[in-house]
């Protein structure tokens, strides 16, 4: 979720609740609370992990840099708790799809960096604060082949676009997948083809009801959960029996 400052209220759009549904899923808030008990507990009860966006950034002091003066408002709560729980999803070995802010929160926890304002930081660099309308497709991206969202896209897409940073360094594991005509990464996935971990710059939450490539991705992620939550029922069945032998 995301904590409002002023009124201390943990929220989250409904976007992202909505496509998660409508791909098969059943949606989980996770509040903002950074306390490792609590996150292993509930983590331990879910099948895939959704990163959203947010409208802060992740503190510069997590990949050694000092702030920027265009870095936006940080929330210690939102930095120890996204990196608390993709620590579980980590272990658990968890689908994750991590969107916009999320995606630059899992890469830094892998140890890359992120771009801190990319109007100030890259020359020539095209417009990625789009504005309203939220939905529409703003710019194109290309894809890398032999990925999860080439898979899904293809070669290339048009995307919407909010937001003022990016990914520099990829972290451990990752690689970028997809990139803007101004070479700014719009997407990145995991290098090993046996998990599931795909972060996108763009919003596919807000677009999936008429957008193929959204719709495609939260389909794939909701299929990945739901093997992983097969994978859980019949390795819990398999203890169940070797316990009963075991009493037998």
């Amino acid at each position: 979720m995301r904590l409002e400052l002023e009124t201390r209220r943990f929220y989250l759009g409904r976007d992202y609740s909505d496509a998660v549904e409508a791909a098969g899923g059943l949606p989980v808030h996770i509040a903002l609370i950074p306390d490792e008990d609590y996150i292993r507990t509930l983590v331990s009860e879910l099948d895939g992990i959704l990163l959203p966006g947010a409208d802060c950034d992740v503190d510069p002091a997590y990949y050694g840099e000092d702030p920027h003066p265009k870095l936006g408002k940080v929330i210690p709560e939102k930095d120890k708790t996204d990196r608390l729980v993709l620590e579980q999803a980590d272990r658990l070995e968890l689908p994750v799809l991590a969107i916009c802010y999320g995606m630059q929160a899992l890469n830094v926890w892998r140890g890359g960096s992120i771009i801190q304002d990319i109007e100030a930081q890259i020359e020539g660099c095209m417009k990625h604060r789009q504005g309203e309308p939220l939905d529409r497709h703003s710019h194109s991206v290309s894809i890398a082949e032999k990925n999860l969202l080439f898979d899904v896209a293809g070669k290339a897409a048009t995307v919407n676009s909010h937001h003022h940073q990016a990914v520099r360094r990829t972290g451990q594991d990752l690689r970028a997948v997809a990139w803007a005509n101004d070479g700014v990464i719009e997407a990145i996935a995991d290098v090993r083809s046996e998990r599931f971990v795909l972060g996108v710059q763009w919003h596919p939450e807000i677009a999936w009801e008429r957008d193929e490539l959204s719709r495609g991705i939260f389909e794939r992620f909701t299929s990945a959960c739901a093997t992983k939550a097969d994978a859980r029922r019949s390795a819990a069945r398999l203890a169940e029996s070797a316990q009963m032998l075991s009493l037998g």
